[in-house]
């Protein structure tokens, strides 16, 4: 049966493929839990954020998507929450501070100076919470999914979405827990947590305004 929705499958693809590879959000998350943390914390993140997709999926698959557009208010209030929390990060990353270089030398303490459930609930809270992910959503299954396309099928698109985005920055953790690049990263790194914080800032500003 899907073989009769390849084309509106890879056009959704690659739609989503190249908004998951656009810097934003979740690439900000994911570099700076790896860089921070270490290798498990920026993994738990990644797949964090892969499950906060499918807080998208559901309430678009069960109809909310239509409820939001006949109910402005909702649709503003959902993306309030989420600016506000995304400048929270931005504020969180804007006040780092340099990092202990010692302490980076023992890669156990980096890799359980944060939980991995922790982790995890960071990807997942910053997705789920993305207004700019609640827009994409409405718009791809308003768009390129026709209506007439089976629940089943758009269950598979759903779960395809989770796995590329969770794949994607893993290899991103991957890189960047790095202990060669982490340590030569984490010299500087501070710098890059400020200035990913007023991107961040400024994303939710544009959100917003």
């Amino acid at each position: 049966m899907l073989s009769d929705y390849w084309g509106e499958f890879l056009g959704l693809a690659v739609i989503h493929f190249l908004a998951v590879v656009a810097p934003g959000p979740d690439f900000a998350v994911t570099i700076r839990q790896s860089v921070k943390f270490g290798r498990w914390a920026g993994i738990c993140t990644a797949v964090g954020i892969g499950a906060g997709i499918s807080i998208h999926v559901i309430y678009t698959l069960v109809g909310i998507s239509a409820l939001m557009h006949a109910t402005p208010w909702l649709m503003e209030a959902a993306k309030l929450v989420g600016a506000i929390y995304i400048i929270w990060l931005g504020i969180k990353f804007i006040r780092s501070k340099p990092a202990n270089l010692d302490a980076l030398e023992n890669e156990e303490i980096i890799q359980t100076s944060q939980s991995r459930w922790k982790a995890f609930l960071i990807g997942f809270m910053t997705n789920a919470l993305n207004p700019k992910a609640t827009l994409f959503f409405l718009a791809v299954f308003t768009t390129v999914v026709s209506s007439s396309t089976p629940t089943l099928i758009q269950v598979f698109y759903g779960m395809w979405m989770c796995m590329v985005n969770a794949v994607w920055f893993v290899l991103v953790s991957i890189i960047f827990s790095n202990i060669l690049i982490r340590n030569k990263f984490m010299q500087k790194g501070y710098w890059f947590e400020r200035v990913m914080g007023v991107v961040l800032i400024g994303f939710a500003a544009r959100l917003l305004f």
